[in-house]
C-alpha cells in the first residue's frame, strides 16, 4: 500500500494505514490530526504549493527529500523530531534509505533546495534599529553567539574546555529548536591544534632515543615552540568535528565557514558568503564561523575599526560584529571571561560592572590587559561592539567561563535577564537602578544623621500631604483602577487592594503621626552599656539596616507606610511597585519627596520606574541589605529563590487557623469566624482553615457557623476528617496548606487542643493562629505550645497588623525566626552597633604579665540617646 502526503502542511503523519493531512489551530498553531500534538513552528512562509510524495510501501524506508542532501539520514532524521510528528519522526530516524520521489517533484526540486517553503516562529522584527532594552531582546530572530579564546579552551591553553563548550552547545540548540537562527563564531582552533601537534612530536620521537635518554631526561623532554598557522591547520577539522558531535546530540546539523579579511573586502566573496549563510539558515543549519587562521597573517598592530562601513578583520570580535552586520542579526552575544563591561581593570579595588553601555562612554574607561589568550581584549570588544550597533544589531558581552552562570547565560541574555553589560543607543530620562540605589544610600546617610525631630517632622509634613493632596491621589488612583478593570486581569481581591479611597487615606495619615511619635527615640538608642575596666566603656546602640528593597504589587497605600518607617528608621529606600498602580505610586512618591526635601534628604527614597526584572534586582547584592516582599505568596516565593546574598524579610504564605475548642462562647464564636475570614478575605491575616473540636460536630453552635458562612456566601471545603464524618460533604479540599485568598475556607475536625497544634505545626505558615475558648487553662496551653509568629485567644485573626498593634504602620509580616516576626514596624527596621570608648587601652594590658583587669559591670542606661 502507497502513502500519499501533502508537503503543503509540511507535518506529515502515519497512523493506521493512512495520513491525514494537519489543520490550523484556534491559535493558528499547526494540530496533527494523528496524535493530535502540537507543531512548534507556527506559521508557514508563503510560496507555491509542494507535489505530493509517493511514498514506499515499507515505512522504516520514509525520509522527507529536503533533508537528504549529502549526509545519511540517521544525522539528519533527529532534528525531524522537533519538526514533525513523534510517531513519524521516530520511524524516519531508523531508515537508511532515500523515499521514491514522484517524477514531477524531481524536475522542480531537486536542484532548487530554496523552491522549499520552510516553516518558521514568529520571531522576525525590522532589522535597521538595534534593542533599547534588555526586556526585548527576547524577540531576537536571529542571534550571533561569539566565543572567545578563553571561553573555548582549556586553563593550560592546549586543548579545549570540553564542558564549557557542550553547555554552549546546548543553549544554542534550545534556542535553534525554538525557531530562532543561530550562528556561531568560535575560537579555539589554534589550541586543539596545539594540543594535537604536539601529542603527535612526543609520539613520533625515537623509542631508542627515549629509551637511552633515561627516566630523568625523559621526564624533561619538551616540544618545540608551534607555529600559529601550522596548529590551526591542524585543529580545524577536529574542531568542527567535535562541534558536530555535539550538535548531534540535539538533532541539529551544524556547517563550518572558514572567512579572511579579504571575503568581506571583496564584493563578490562577500555575495558569495552572505548567500552561503542564508541557506544555512533557511536549511535550519548552525553556522560555525572562524578565521581561516592557517592563512592568514599575523595582525597589524595598526588596524582597527574603520569607519561605519568598513572593519578590519583582525580578530574574532572584529569578524563577530562584521557578520552581525553583514546578516542583519538582532543580537551578537560576546562570550569572554569577565562578567562584562568594567569602568576599570576587573579586580581593581574600584572596579564596577556597567549594566548598560552607551556610545561615548569610552573616556569613562580604563581598560586592562587583554586576556590570557587571543589576539584581542576588551579594548576591540567594546570597539567591535559599538561598531556592530551602529550597524542596527545589539550586543551584549558576558561571562562565558563561570561555573556558576556557563550553564545558561546564553539563554538568561535572551529571556533578557540582567547578565553582563548590554549595548544600547537610547541613554534612559532618569538614573539607572544602580544609581538610584547609591544615591538612596548617600541620602540614608544623611538621613540617619538628622536629629529625631526632624525625621519626625519629614513624617508628619507627608501625613498632611496625604490629606490635603487627597483629589490629586484619588484621580490618579482612578486611572489606575480604569486600565485595571478594563484589563479585565486583576481578581476582585486584588482590586480591592488596588483601590484607595478618602477613609484609607485618613486612616494612613493617621498611622504615619504614631510612627512620628514612636521615631523620636529609634536610632542611636543605648540598648546595653557595659564597663570593660577603668575608662573602658562598651555601648550597644541602634543603628539602621541600611538600604531596603520593598516590592509591592496591587498596594499603593504601601508607599507611604514603608516610607515613613523607613524615615523614621533613618533607612535609604528603594521602591518598586506593581505596573497597576503605576499613576497612583507616581504621586505618592513624589508627595514622599516632598515631605523629604524640607531638610534635604530627597534622594533617600527612590521609586524603580525603569523596566526592570524582579529577579534583577535581587541580584544587586552590593548594593542592597534586606529585601522585603509585600504581596502574594507566589511572589514572596519567587523573590526568596531569586536573592542572591541578601536577606529577605517576609513569609510564603498566610495559612491561618482557627481553632474552635468545646468550651467556646457561641457569640464570641460566630463574631470571630465572620471577621476572620469576611473582613478582608485577601488580607495574609485572614482565617484559611477552621478547626472544630470533634465534640460541637453535630451541636447548634456547628449549624449556626455553617449558616453564617453560607450568609457571608463563603465557599467551604472539607477536610479529610470532616469529609468522613458527612454522607454528602462539600467538595474534600484538595490540599491543608492552601491560602485562598477570597471567600473559601477549609473546614477540618480535630480531638482536642494538642491534635488542634499538631495540625497548625504540620499544614500552617506560622503566622497568626486563633483559639477561641471560655477555658483559661486550655488557652495558655495553646497560647505557650503553639510556634507561630502571632497566637491569639478570642480575638480576630486580622488583629495581626503592625498598625492595629500600635506600630503606627508595617513593612510586612514576618514568618522567619531570626531579627524580626510577625508584624515587623520600626524597631524590626533597626539593627545595632557597638561602640567602644578607651584610653590608651590594649589586649596586652589584660594578659598575665598585663597590669589591667577585666569588670564586665553592666551600667545604668539613663539616657535614652548615645551621647
Amino acid at each position: 500500500m502507497q502513502f500519499k502526503l501533502s508537503v503543503c502542511c509540511f507535518d506529515p503523519c502515519l497512523k493506521q494505514g493512512e495520513c491525514k493531512p494537519t489543520s490550523f489551530g484556534s491559535t493558528g498553531a499547526l494540530l496533527c490530526h494523528c496524535c493530535n500534538s502540537k507543531s512548534r513552528f507556527h506559521h508557514l512562509q508563503t510560496g507555491p504549493p509542494m507535489p505530493v510524495f509517493d511514498w514506499v510501501p515499507s515505512f522504516s524506508k520514509i525520509m522527507l527529500y529536503s533533508f537528504a542532501l549529502s549526509c545519511k539520514l540517521k544525522a539528519a532524521a533527529g532534528s525531524l523530531q522537533s519538526r514533525f510528528c513523534p510517531r513519524f519522526a521516530r520511524a524516519a530516524s531508523q531508515t537508511k534509505y532515500l523515499p521514491v520521489i514522484c517524477s514531477s517533484f524531481k524536475s522542480t526540486a531537486v536542484r532548487h533546495w530554496s523552491n522549499i517553503p520552510f516553516i518558521t516562529v514568529p520571531l522576525s522584527r525590522t532589522h535597521g534599529k538595534s534593542f533599547v532594552h534588555r526586556s526585548e531582546l527576547k524577540h531576537a530572530k536571529r542571534i550571533v553567539v561569539k566565543l572567545g579564546s578563553a571561553v573555548v579552551t582549556r586553563g593550560d591553553e592546549c586543548g579545549l574546555a570540553l564542558g564549557r563548550l557542550a553547555s554552549i552547545v546546548e543553549q544554542v540548540s534550545v534556542l535553534q529548536n525554538q525557531g530562532r537562527e543561530m550562528m556561531i563564531v568560535t575560537s579555539g582552533a589554534v589550541a586543539f591544534g596545539k594540543q594535537r601537534l604536539r601529542h603527535e612530536i612526543l609520539l613520533s620521537q625515537s623509542v631508542r632515543q627515549a629509551l637511552h635518554s633515561g627516566q630523568n631526561q625523559l621526564k624533561e623532554m619538551s616540544v618545540p615552540v608551534l607555529e600559529a598557522r601550522a596548529c590551526a591547520a591542524a585543529g580545524q577539522s577536529g574542531l568542527m568535528a567535535l562541534y558536530e558531535a555535539m550538535f548531534t546530540q540535539y538533532s541539529i546539523c551544524a556547517a563550518q565557514i572558514l572567512v579572511t579579511n579579504l571575503d568581506f573586502h571583496d564584493d563578490q566573496k562577500r555575495r558569495n558568503l552572505n548567500s552561503t549563510l542564508h541557506e544555512l539558515l533557511r536549511m535550519n543549519i548552525v553556522p560555525i564561523v572562524n578565521t581561516n587562521d592557517a592563512v592568514v597573517p599575523p595582525p597589524e598592530p595598526n588596524s582597527d575599526l574603520q569607519g561605519v562601513n568598513v572593519i578590519s578583520i583582525k580578530d574574532n570580535d572584529s569578524l563577530a560584529a562584521r557578520l552581525a552586520v553583514e546578516m542583519k542579526a538582532d543580537l551578537l552575544i560576546a562570550l569572554s571571561d569577565v562578567e562584562g563591561l568594567y569602568d576599570l581593570p576587573p579586580g581593581s579595588d574600584d572596579a564596577k560592572l556597567i549594566d548598560i553601555f552607551y556610545p561615548g562612554d569610552q573616556q569613562s574607561i580604563t581598560f586592562g590587559t587583554k586576556s590570557r589568550v587571543g589576539i584581542g581584549g576588551m579594548e576591540a570588544k567594546v570597539k567591535s561592539a559599538l561598531w556592530a550597533l551602529q550597524g542596527g544589531t545589539s550586543v551584549v558581552i558576558a561571562n562565558g567561563t563561570d561555573p556558576k552562570v556557563t550553564g545558561h547565560v546564553i539563554t538568561d541574555i535572551v529571556e533578557g535577564k540582567k547578565v553582563g553589560t548590554f549595548f544600547s543607543e537610547v541613554k534612559p530620562a532618569g538614573p539607572t537602578v544602580e544609581q538610584q540605589a547609591e544615591m538612596a544610600r548617600s541620602g540614608g546617610r544623611t538621613l540617619s544623621s538628622l536629629l529625631p525631630h526632624q525625621r519626625a517632622e519629614i513624617i508628619c509634613h507627608l501625613a498632611d500631604l496625604l490629606t490635603d493632596q487627597r483629589e490629586d491621589i484619588l484621580a490618579a488612583n482612578k486611572k489606575d483602577l480604569d486600565v485595571a478593570v478594563s484589563g479585565g486581569q486583576l481578581s476582585q481581591p486584588l482590586l480591592k487592594r488596588l483601590s484607595l479611597s478618602p477613609s484609607k487615606l485618613n486612616s494612613l495619615s493617621i498611622g504615619l503621626r504614631q510612627i512620628a511619635v514612636s521615631s523620636r527615640d529609634s536610632v542611636g538608642r543605648v540598648i546595653r552599656r557595659t564597663r570593660i575596666a577603668n575608662n573602658l566603656e562598651l555601648e550597644q546602640i541602634t543603628v539602621p539596616i541600611g538600604v531596603l528593597l520593598v516590592i509591592f504589587e496591587s498596594r499603593p497605600d504601601c508607599l507611604p507606610q514603608v516610607s515613613a518607617l523607613a524615615i523614621a528608621s533613618g533607612n535609604a529606600l528603594l521602591l518598586k511597585g506593581g505596573k497597576e498602580a503605576s499613576n497612583t505610586n507616581q504621586i505618592l512618591h513624589r508627595l514622599t519627596q516632598e515631605a523629604l526635601s524640607i531638610h534635604g534628604v530627597k534622594d533617600a527614597v527612590q521609586l524603580v520606574s525603569t523596566r526592570e526584572e524582579v529577579e534583577d534586582l535581587c541580584r544587586l547584592n552590593q548594593l542592597i541589605d534586606l529585601i522585603i516582599p509585600r504581596g502574594s505568596s507566589h511572589l514572596v516565593r519567587d523573590i526568596q529563590r531569586a536573592a542572591k546574598g541578601i536577606p529577605v524579610l517576609g513569609h510564603s504564605e498566610g495559612v491561618c487557623h482557627v481553632y474552635i475548642d468545646q468550651e467556646a462562647s457561641i457569640e464570641k464564636v460566630i463574631k470571630i469566624i465572620r471577621d476572620s475570614k469576611c473582613d478582608y478575605p485577601a488580607a495574609c491575616n485572614a482565617m484559611e482553615t477552621l478547626l472544630v473540636h470533634r465534640d460541637l460536630l453535630r451541636s447548634p453552635l456547628f449549624d449556626q457557623i455553617i449558616d453564617m458562612l453560607r450568609v457571608e456566601q463563603v465557599k467551604i471545603h472539607a477536610g479529610p476528617k470532616f469529609a468522613s464524618y458527612l454522607t454528602f460533604s462539600p467538595s474534600e479540599v484538595k490540599s491543608l496548606r492552601t491560602e485562598y485568598g477570597d471567600l473559601e475556607c477549609c473546614i477540618e475536625v480535630v480531638d482536642s487542643v494538642q491534635d488542634a497544634i499538631d495540625h497548625i505545626h504540620k499544614y500552617g505558615s506560622s503566622h497568626t493562629d486563633v483559639i477561641v475558648t471560655e477555658n483559661e487553662e486550655t488557652a495558655e496551653y495553646f497560647l505557650q505550645h503553639l510556634d507561630s509568629a502571632c497566637v491569639f485567644w478570642n480575638s480576630s485573626s486580622r488583629f495581626s497588623d503592625g498598625y492595629r498593634f500600635g506600630l503606627g504602620a508595617e513593612v510586612g509580616i514576618s514568618t522567619a525566626r531570626i531579627h524580626a516576626r510577625g508584624p515587623v514596624g520600626l524597631e524590626g527596621l533597626l539593627t545595632t552597633k557597638w561602640v567602644l570608648r578607651g584610653d590608651g587601652h590594649t589586649v596586652a594590658d589584660f594578659s598575665e604579665q598585663g597590669s589591667m583587669k577585666y569588670l564586665h559591670e553592666n551600667i545604668a542606661v539613663t539616657h535614652r540617646t548615645s551621647s
